[in-house]
């Protein structure tokens, strides 16, 4: 027995994993790591976790088991503002646990308190890279699991056993008294037969089951190993895992196969196919996580977010331009300097709103839908994190609903006018107020109705929230002067910036030389595009000139 146990540590310390002995470990806490690693719970040295797959689904597991609120985030705005492309970003090196929590950080935001909290948190990780980048590393394990389990954990119910569950082991013993019959009756393999047939029964009905099983049970093996580390930490950050450390390493082994069928080469398929071994424990630790659901929240909730703040302190000592964003009133806000993490080369731009949302104008290709997106990634930001991408910011504390990239849909039977229309009512009809960020607004039908439709939702709807809209038509600036300010992104100087007025400029008929049209097409639409200005400036004179305009043509 000696001999066996000296071979299993042995063995144990040929596979540990690099992190095993990074500190000075109790040495109760090193017993359990050893046991553990000889259970093969965790993976060796040699492995790198790999960034498995997640769908969209399964990311937002989390946040779809708590109560829908009415400041969420739809899932257009999210589209819009190419939020999954910055959580991408962020959760480069980062396990489904942390993704989750930041997922839903992103989705809800943050009351005050919890903004404030996390800040200082983010402070804390900062102000010590060196700690910080050890946390990474104890954090790493999380990175192997294969399966998110907030659905398992935090979701209303847990997978049914059945009462017959716990006699699985009659099934074994019947076999080998069956075995044993053959010895000494003639048409005993009738009896194995028979003794088979419910064991291979149960492998074929378990099967899909029970792998799926293996993996959630794998992803808390991955989450208990982290807590037990972690609880080793000696930070104010870690100090709510110290408490946990010796009932995860517990519920850690307790979850594991036994030490005896990993050890024997081939044991665990023979007690599979012969035992049902897979369908029992199967049983067992279903009934086992439903009786520890309570511990095993509180260490995904712990394991999560404190990976989560890891991954956004690295983000943040990596980004050349952030600040601390201070919480405004509903109708205000200042960004100075902001930019969108996303670009590579982002331009800098100022905004102060004061009372009033915005109307924005600009050349073509000016960046209008881009500063949008700016803005509405800093506010869900500042929401979510508490920070933006600019040299000082101080945004509402509001949910970010945005009509940016409507469209028809041929197999939906949707127009494009329709689906404006669509959207429009969605945001006229929440609940709360907000900030509205619109692009292009009702370009789906002809220019007078597109105007008229526009002034009309965008008055109603500056009502409530903080409106900002970017438009070609420029003819709304002066009709929504009252409730929003007007701006046009110069690019005169060659660097963008967002200047006070309405566009006098538009480049529209420009590019029509520049894109080969010929000086005929061009010299015609800019005698056409004389006529409509007069017409809208002084519609009385425009019409003596209007059969002027069809004989020259």
């Amino acid at each position: 027995m000696r001999i066996l146990q000296v071979a299993v540590i042995g063995r144990t310390f040929h596979h540990a994993p690099a992190w095993a002995g990074t500190t000075k470990a109790p040495t109760l806490s090193l017993f359990v790591y050893l046991k553990d690693l000889s259970r093969g719970m965790l993976p060796s040295a040699s492995q790198e976790p790999s960034r498995h797959f997640f769908t969209l689904e399964e990311i937002g597991r989390l946040h779809r088991t708590r109560a829908d609120s009415a400041s969420d985030l739809d899932q257009q705005t999210w589209d819009d503002l190419l939020l999954g492309s910055y959580e991408e970003q962020l959760t480069q090196e980062v396990s489904i646990f942390g993704r989750q929590v930041i997922h839903q950080r992103l989705r809800a935001g943050l009351d005050d308190a919890g903004c404030a909290a996390g800040r200082e948190r983010l402070r804390t990780l900062m102000a010590d890279p060196l700690r910080l980048e050890r946390m990474h590393a104890d954090l790493r394990v999380l990175r192997h699991a294969d399966s998110e389990v907030a659905g398992l954990l935090f979701g209303a119910d847990m997978p049914p056993t059945p009462w017959w569950g716990r006699w699985l082991w009659i099934l074994p013993v019947a076999l080998l008294l069956a075995v044993a019959a053959t010895i000494t009756l003639p048409l005993g393999w009738i009896a194995v037969l028979a003794a088979l047939a419910p064991l291979m029964a149960l492998q074929i009905h378990y099967h899909r089951r029970v792998e799926s099983w293996d993996a959630a049970i794998r992803a808390l093996h991955a989450l208990l190993a982290a807590v037990a580390r972690l609880g080793q930490e000696d930070s104010t950050l870690t100090a709510a895992f110290v408490d946990l450390r010796r009932p995860a390493a517990r519920l850690h082994v307790r979850l594991a196969r036994s030490l005896l069928v990993r050890m024997i080469p081939g044991g665990k398929q023979y007690a599979d196919w012969f035992g049902a071994a897979n369908v029992g424990r199967y049983f067992k630790t279903v009934r086992l996580v439903a009786a520890e659901r309570k511990l095993l929240r509180e260490c995904y909730l712990l394991c999560a977010n404190l990976e989560a703040d890891v991954a956004l302190a690295r983000h943040l000592l990596a980004s050349e331009r952030w600040c601390w964003a201070e919480r405004s009133d509903a109708r205000s806000l200042v960004l100075e300097e902001g930019v969108h993490p996303l670009m590579h080369r982002p331009a800098a731009l100022s905004l102060k709103l004061q009372g009033c949302g915005a109307f924005v104008s600009g050349q073509n290709a000016s960046g209008k839908s881009t500063f949008l997106r700016m803005v509405g990634l800093n506010l869900v930001a500042a929401r979510a994190f508490g920070f933006c991408y600019a040299q000082q910011a101080r945004v509402p504390a509001l949910p970010v609903r945005a009509s940016m990239q409507n469209e028809d849909s041929l197999l939906g039977g949707e127009s494009l006018y329709m689906s404006e229309l669509r959207r429009a009512r969605e945001l006229l009809d929440a609940k709360t107020p907000g900030v509205c960020l619109v692009d292009e607004v009702f370009r789906g039908t002809n220019h007078l109705e597109s105007v008229s439709a526009a002034a009309a939702v965008l008055e109603q709807l500056s009502e409530r929230d903080l409106v900002l809209v970017s438009s070609h038509n420029l003819v709304l600036a002066p009709l929504l002067r009252e409730r929003l300010d007007a701006f046009f992104i110069d690019t005169a100087s060659g660097r963008p910036a967002l200047a006070a007025g309405v566009l006098r400029n538009p480049n529209g008929i420009a590019l029509l030389a520049t894109q080969g049209f010929g000086a005929r097409i061009e010299n015609r639409a800019a005698e056409v595009a004389r006529w409509l200005s007069g017409h809208l400036a002084e519609p009385q004179s425009a019409e003596s000139q209007s059969d002027n305009l069809r004989i020259s043509a």
